[in-house]
Formats: structure tokens, C-alpha cells, sequence
């Protein structure tokens, strides 16, 4: 992708970030990149900082739905997204400054726009000072944002549907516009296309007292853009930005056409003082009313209209006088495309109910991950490459996929006395079905039995990642009060060891260059088992670490990534998938038995009730 130059602050590969929790402004994003036909989502990514650290935003992208990333910091989608330099913050006021602090401060952010009304003056004077320190670009606050013709948008610049037809904003045109105005921009974008061959690019920058960016600041990569021809000015009372441009009109900084117009001429008729809106459009002295200050842009050169009535046709005059100079050379006029409209029964688009992003059977071959069914059949995928594939929708090195293979064999049963294949044979001998007796017994895995998989993924690492030593390790769930997941059996031992997790490490030893995390609870082990003999390092555990270990070997996951992985409950899948192997197995054993209704025997029940308390 080729860079910008310097007077470009978007282009047609330009990606935002949005922060906040805008599902309808990203559409209207990704509408404009439809109508402008952009092949990538100008929206790369989501923040909602009350949202979870990782998910998606459902959205069209034309007629197909597309899934938006959405994580839970600025920071993250940053990371995630380094060629994203465009941050839109729709932070509210409150927290508007700390978002701009942060995003400025992103090395990758080059523009921020600032969405919320009302940000305190002087936060706003600390981010301009911090923006051109770095070198970088507010627009806003209190604006709607910008918008480059066939190009990008930010949020809801341009308006709806039907203004960016109008306007003619699905392809570039040849002039620059740059208003206070949010509302105005819209406005003018129309009438620019009424008047000339269209708006190349548009910009709002705020009614606020202190702007992010100037009106000059914006005319001035206009200036310096060979595919801008000429510039249009709407200003407002309030201010002294518009004599800035009348300097540099008369310095020759500006050498191109620009046809401006400052709002608020009516002011004069009003017996006092008005604020226009805007918090900058108060006059403070006869230089700050909008007939001073289009007097002073006519004198210096500036193309000004007797009224807003004549702006169209001072902005037309213009754009003849360039066209007959040869500066500007009409082309074909594209079709205009067509926007699917909202659903209607039988029509357009309408958003589906359910997601599913790991298997497609809506074509003419089954898919795993994007994988054919005939490929997973024909190039010999083992049941561990398919886990991969539905589970973490990639196909993982075979190490990894020989690993679940090995842990499905490992933890299919444990005979029939555990609670999950207990149930299945109770449920079984009550003459239900089979899917009853292997849900009746799923339901017993938990905290208890086959739950700590991802437990104790999550707390081994994070103590390895912590630097703590086994001891501290130990120490710290003591104080704490919580037993150790992973560690403990009911029956094996250090004498009686587990015949699973000794071909676990086994495995690991042969096929792993380096497991430390598993190094590291075998410590763990070798200290909780000084105090009892059966605190041994349990199946689930030694599963959970080596699953750690396997993973990050693999290079495939950010930090987040993995975290994730565990916290939804990754590992504990591993279990529930082996043991209803198991437990069909011992279903379909107790119906070849013929065997009856399960009472439990009495004498195995210890009955201790309350004395009878009734009178005598």
C-alpha cells in the first residue's frame, strides 16, 4: 500500500477505528464504501469499553453481512489493527479527553475525530498543544467529522442515503470544502455538486471556541493538492479563523480559487447579543460579525457572494472560469450505484439471527473452517486436525492435533463409579434413550469432576507469567484459600501414580521441545505432595498445562487470543468430548446387559433425621 502525502488525511484503503459502541454510524461507513465501491470495510475495528475483550458487530457490507471485530480497549484494537490510523472517538464528554490523550499518544493514530459536544475548553487546548507536538490531526470536537468523495467517511459526515446520491460523494470531484458546520457540510456538498463536478473532500471542524484544526489549517492541504482545483470557505460569526485566511490570501499562501461565505449576516437585526449555536459563534466586537469578516476575505481576494442566496453562483462562476482555463477537464460521469434498501418481505437485505464463522453447508460442499469436506476426507485430516478446524477455526500444527487426539483416548472413560459415567448407566437402566442417559451424565461435569482443565490452564500460566516461584505459587492459594486446580486425586498417588498423566509427560518429553509450564507444576507437584501424598498433579491438570504449552508453541495466538481461548471454556471441551465416549459406551453395554431399574441400595445410606418434636 503506498503512503499518503502529507495533504491527504484519507484515501480508499484508509481503515478507522471507532470507539464507542456505534453500531449505526460503522453501517453508514460501511454503506458509503458500498456506494463508493471500496472492496475493503473502511471499519477495521470496534472498542466498547464495557464490552467484552473480545466480539463482533453484525453489519452489511452491500447485501452481505460481514462480521466487525470488537474488543474492549483502545490499546487492543490498535494492536490488532496497526494499519488503522484514523481513530473516530464518540466518547461523550466526560471521557472524550482521556479516549483523544490516548489515541494521540498511539503511534499508529495519525487522525482523530472528535465527536462529543461540550468537551471543557481547556482539555481541548491540552489535546491541540499534544497534537502538534506529534505531529498529528484533531477534527472536532462537536463535529460530524469528514468525508473524501468515493473514498471514506467518518460516521455519519455527508448524511444519509440519500444526500450522498444527491451529492454525488460515491466518486471525486475537484473541490475542497471546509465549514464549522457538521449540518452545513452536508449542505454545501450539495450544492457544490449543483454548481461544479463535485466535493473532493469535506471537512468539519467543530463549533467549539478552540477547534482541533482550523479552516485554514484544512485549506492549506488543499492548497498543497494537485487534485483539488478549488476551495470553498463556509465560516461562521464568532472568532478570528476567517482573517487567518484572508492573510494567507494576501500573502499568496493560498493561490488557488476560494469562494467563501460567513454565516450570521442576519445578526444585525437582533437588538443584543446572539449565540449561534455553535459555543464559538458569539461576537465579542464589531471584527467578529459575519459582515466584518466577509469584507475583509473579499478585500483579500476570496470569491464572496452578496449572500448565502448567491453562493451557488459565485461557487459555479468558479468552476466555469477553471473549466474554460483547461484546469479542469470533465470525464464520463459513472453510473450511479444502487444502495440496497432496508428489508422489506421478500425484498433486500435483511439481518439474519445466527452467526456461525467455523462451518458452511449453505453451498455445494460441506466447509470446516473454509476447508472442502473432500479435502478434510481425501488428505487424510485426523480427528484432532477437524477439532482444530471447528474448535479454533485453524489448522494447527500436527503436534497439536496428535495431542487431542491422544488426550480424546485418554480421558474417553474412567470406569463406572465417576458421576458422569454413573449417571449414564442409572439413566439407562430407567429405560430412557441414549442421548438422555449421555446428557444426564455431561451435566455431572463440572468444578468437581472434569472441570479443571481450564482452570488450571489459566492459573499455572498466570503465576509463570507473574514470575512467582512454585513456593509463592503454593503459598499464595493457601492465603487465598483455594485448592489448586489440577492437583489432587480421590485414589492415585505418588505410589500409586496415574497411568494417564505418566503418558502424558511422556508424550510431551518426546514430542515438545519445551513445555514450561508443565516444568512448572510438576514443581508445584513435588511440594504439595511433601504435605499429602495423593495432592498429585490429576489429569485435568497435567491436560490443561500441556495444552498451554502446545499453543503458545505454535506461534498462532496473541496473548488476548489465548486468554480467550481458555476463558470460554476451551480445554473443558476436551473432557466433555472424551468422556461421552465413555459414557455411550456404557449405555449401550447396560441395554446388551438387559439390565433393570437402578435402586440404590439402603444400606448404603446413612439416615439422620431431626428427632420427632410432636407432643406426646
Amino acid at each position: 500500500m503506498a503512503a499518503r502525502p502529507d495533504y491527504t488525511l484519507f484515501d480508499r484503503d484508509t481503515t478507522a477505528i471507532i470507539f464507542g459502541n456505534q453500531q449505526r454510524a460503522a453501517q453508514r461507513m460501511l454503506d458509503f464504501d458500498y456506494l463508493s465501491g471500496r472492496k475493503m470495510p473502511s471499519v477495521a475495528c470496534v472498542v466498547d469499553p464495557s464490552g467484552p475483550r473480545r466480539g463482533n458487530m453484525q453489519v452489511f457490507f452491500g447485501r452481505k453481512e460481514i462480521l466487525l471485530p470488537m474488543c474492549n480497549s483502545l490499546a487492543q484494537a490498535a494492536r490488532d489493527h496497526p494499519e488503522s490510523d484514523v481513530v473516530i472517538n464518540f466518547a461523550s464528554f466526560r471521557s472524550a479527553h482521556d479516549v483523544s490523550v490516548e489515541a494521540l499518544q498511539t503511534p499508529t493514530v495519525r487522525t482523530l475525530a472528535i465527536i462529543a459536544e461540550g468537551v471543557p475548553e481547556r482539555q481541548t487546548r491540552q489535546l491541540i498543544a499534544l497534537k502538534d507536538v506529534l505531529g498529528k490531526w484533531i477534527i472536532g470536537p462537536a463535529t460530524v467529522g469528514a468525508i473524501a468523495a468515493g473514498a471514506f467517511k467518518i460516521g455519519n459526515a455527508g448524511g444519509a442515503i440519500s444526500n450522498l446520491l444527491m451529492s454525488k460523494l460515491y466518486r471525486a470531484g475537484s473541490v475542497g470544502c471546509v465549514s464549522k458546520s457538521g449540518g452545513m457540510l452536508n449542505e454545501m456538498a450539495h450544492m457544490i455538486s449543483l454548481n461544479s463536478n463535485g466535493l473532493l473532500e469535506g471537512v468539519a471542524t467543530g463549533g467549539d471556541t478552540y477547534p482541533g484544526s482550523t479552516l485554514l489549517e484544512h485549506l492549506l492541504r488543499y492548497e498543497a493538492n494537485p487534485e483539488i482545483k478549488f476551495m470553498v470557505v463556509l465560516g461562521e460569526v464568532g472568532g478570528s479563523e476567517e482573517y487567518a485566511i484572508a492573510d494567507a490570501l494576501r500573502r499568496g499562501t493560498l493561490t488557488k480559487p476560494v469562494v467563501a461565505w460567513v454565516t450570521g449576516t442576519c445578526l444585525k437585526a437582533f437588538p443584543s447579543e446572539v449565540q449561534f449555536g455553535h459555543a464559538g459563534a458569539m461576537v465579542k466586537g464589531a471584527s467578529e460579525t459575519a459582515d466584518a469578516k466577509n469584507t475583509a476575505l473579499r478585500e483579500a481576494g476570496a470569491v464572496v457572494p452578496d449572500s448565502y442566496n448567491d453562493f451557488g453562483e459565485k461557487i459555479r462562476a468558479v468552476y466555469d472560469d477553471l473549466k474554460r482555463r483547461g484546469d479542469i477537464v470533465e470525464g464520463p460521469e459513472p453510473p450511479v450505484p444502487v444502495m440496497p434498501a432496508e428489508y422489506l418481505p421478500g425484498t433486500m437485505r435483511k439481518p439474519t439471527n445466527v452467526t456461525c464463522t467455523i462451518s458452511d453447508d449453505s453451498g455445494e460442499e460441506l466447509l470446516y473452517a473454509g476447508v472442502p469436506i473432500s479435502t478434510v476426507i481425501n488428505e487424510g485430516y485426523t480427528l484432532g486436525e477437524v477439532i482444530c478446524l471447528l474448535w479454533f477455526k485453524k489448522r494447527l500444527p500436527r503436534y497439536a492435533a496428535d495431542f487431542l487426539d491422544l488426550a480424546l483416548k485418554i480421558t474417553a472413560d474412567h470406569g463406572p463409579c465417576v458421576s458422569a459415567a454413573h449417571n449414564a448407566i442409572v439413566t439407562a437402566r430407567a429405560g430412557k434413550d441414549l442421548t438422555a442417559a449421555v446428557a444426564s451424565g455431561v451435566l455431572t461435569i463440572g468444578p468437581r469432576f472434569g472441570g479443571a482443565l481450564d482452570g488450571a490452564a489459566r492459573r499455572f500460566k498466570e503465576a509463570l507469567d507473574r514470575g512467582l516461584s512454585p513456593r509463592q505459587f503454593v503459598d499464595e492459594m493457601k492465603e487465598k484459600g483455594e485448592n489448586i486446580p489440577g492437583i489432587g486425586h480421590m485414589i492415585k498417588s505418588v505410589q500409586n501414580p496415574d497411568m494417564r498423566v505418566t503418558l502424558l509427560k511422556e508424550w510431551a518429553a518426546a514430542n515438545l521441545p519445551k513445555h514450561d509450564l508443565l516444568d512448572f507444576a510438576l514443581e508445584v507437584e513435588k511440594l504439595t505432595t511433601a504435605k499429602k501424598n495423593t495432592l498429585i498433579l490429576n489429569v485435568d491438570g497435567c491436560l490443561g498445562v500441556l495444552f498451554v504449552d502446545i499453543l503458545l508453541s505454535t506461534g498462532a495466538y496473541t496473548v488476548e487470543e489465548f486468554d480467550e481461548v481458555i476463558d470460554i471454556g476451551t480445554l473443558n471441551g476436551i473432557f466433555v468430548l472424551g468422556r461421552t465416549i465413555g459414557m455411550i459406551g456404557h449405555f449401550l453395554d447396560q441395554k446388551r446387559l438387559g439390565t433393570g431399574l437402578y435402586r440404590h441400595p439402603t444400606a448404603d445410606v446413612l439416615y439422620m433425621l431431626p428427632r420427632d418434636s410432636r407432643p406426646a
